[in-house]
């Protein structure tokens, strides 16, 4: 077959045009690479995305924020520091990251307090915070402590056997006091019978005493609510000790007997008296809030607000269940007459506009999710910590996660490990030998 000159130039004009259509897509394609960024995640729990309250809570950011890392070029952390500060740079343009060698700047490391290789200094409307975790959790309750501002104070009452934030009993609350730490709130516990409520409390906390107050530390706490301080009573089935004057100020009932909820007791295997919180009002405090809580051994209560509060149910329970009056220990069974049915309401908040502001309580009737046996349970900490936002009057900071990337640790069953174990020790090798030997033998007959 003669090839003519014509068809020699079409050839050479379709190769040329080849060439240059791809050289422009390859030139197309790095310009493209180099200008625009678009990245996937596909982790379980997106651990690689900056989450919903991360974002939130740098649209609360008024002012630039400045990240100083001191990393040493070496290594990996500058990579780490770079792919985490990112995902907040793309949600606010105003946040600056520097880097610092600390080898060749041992005076500015030393002026900077910095100890670890590593370890970033966040810089916002001139308060400083030192963070050597390289996690969104903790850099978002860093930047939550900067953007509050002056100090608040969370003050549990003692001295009467109430759930201490120092101890570390189960039934007290020294985990919780601990998350509240890390977000920038302080914590201390006092005696009313030798030192008075400080005046800058943000929050008062009554969990749960087990002895009878005194006439004097009732009226401390009158005069407390008084003057428009916030309060968070985490209440238990029993006596009220002495505070029924306080709970007549609020307007608040404590019901007679525990609550139980046989469909509650199917979901937790235990007794019918550990109640499962799923559904949530539009309180605040649990708006937006898909976490199931558990509260066991939980008061059921009502409140008629007081003239000038605005009472709100904040947790009720669901319609299987009931306030039980007799003994638990002999099984439980609804007396009509004698338990009240549910939904019953077992925590709720009362507000009222005092000077120009607005006073915020809160009473629960189990101070028990909060303690450190039953913290870690489903939302316990989460909603823990949006209680005090709430009442604190730091709203912005509610559901801010206290953890992230759930799916770090693969747990699986024995019967999966077996199976997995014969899988890779005696499935694959015997079916490695055995196409060995049909090769071998298919060959042999050839």
């Amino acid at each position: 077959m003669r090839v003519s000159n014509q068809s020699r130039l079409r050839l050479r004009l379709a190769s040329t045009s080849f060439v240059i259509l791809l050289l422009a897509v390859a030139g197309l394609m790095l310009w493209l690479s180099r200008d625009y960024h678009t990245q996937f995640d596909w982790t379980h729990g997106a651990r690689n995305t900056l989450s919903e309250a991360s974002r939130n809570l740098l649209a609360t950011l008024d002012q630039p924020l400045t990240v100083t890392a001191f990393a040493s070029e070496q290594g990996g952390l500058r990579k780490r520091i770079d792919a985490l500060v990112g995902r907040y740079q793309k949600h606010k343009r105003d946040i600056a990251l520097k880097y610092v060698d600390p080898t060749l700047d041992p005076a500015r490391v030393r002026a900077a307090n910095v100890r670890v290789d590593g370890e970033v200094v966040l810089d916002y409307n001139g308060r400083k915070e030192n963070l050597s975790q390289l996690t969104e959790e903790a850099f978002t309750n860093a930047i939550a402590r900067l953007g509050r501002g002056g100090e608040r104070w969370v003050v549990f009452v003692s001295g009467h056997g109430e759930r201490s934030p120092e101890r570390r009993a189960n039934h007290d609350l020294s985990t919780w006091a601990a998350q509240l730490a890390k977000r920038g709130l302080k914590t201390r516990a006092i005696t009313l019978s030798n030192t008075a409520i400080p005046q800058n409390t943000s929050v008062l906390v009554i969990a749960g005493p087990r002895a009878r107050y005194l006439p004097g530390e009732v009226k401390q706490i009158e005069q407390y609510l008084a003057r428009g301080g916030n309060l968070l009573w985490l209440a238990d089935p029993g006596p009220l000790q002495g505070l029924e004057r306080v709970a007549e100020t609020l307007g608040v009932e404590f019901q007679r007997g525990v609550i139980v909820d046989p469909t509650s007791q199917a979901i937790t295997g235990t007794a019918a008296n550990f109640i499962v919180a799923t559904r949530y009002g539009a309180h605040p405090v649990a708006q937006g809030f898909e976490l199931m809580t558990l509260f066991p051994e939980t008061a059921g209560l009502s409140v008629q607000a007081p003239k000038g509060w605005e009472a709100q149910t904040l947790l009720d329970t669901a319609p299987t269940a009931w306030i039980e009056t007799g003994p638990l220990d002999k099984g439980v069974r609804f007396d009509a007459g004698a338990d009240i049915r549910g939904p019953v309401v077992f925590a709720a908040s009362l507000t009222r506009k005092q000077d120009n502001r607005e006073q915020r309580v809160a009473v629960v009737g189990d101070g028990d999710f909060l303690a450190n046996a039953f913290i870690g349970n489903g939302g316990n900490i989460e909603l823990g910590m949006n209680l005090v936002n709430w009442l604190g009057a730091d709203d912005a900071y509610i559901n801010v996660p206290t953890q992230t990337a759930p799916d770090l640790r693969l747990t699986l069953s024995q019967n999966a490990q077996i199976a997995i174990a014969l899988g890779f020790l005696v499935v694959m090798p015997l079916a490695f030998v055995g196409s060995g030997i049909t090769i071998w033998w298919r060959r042999r007959k050839r």
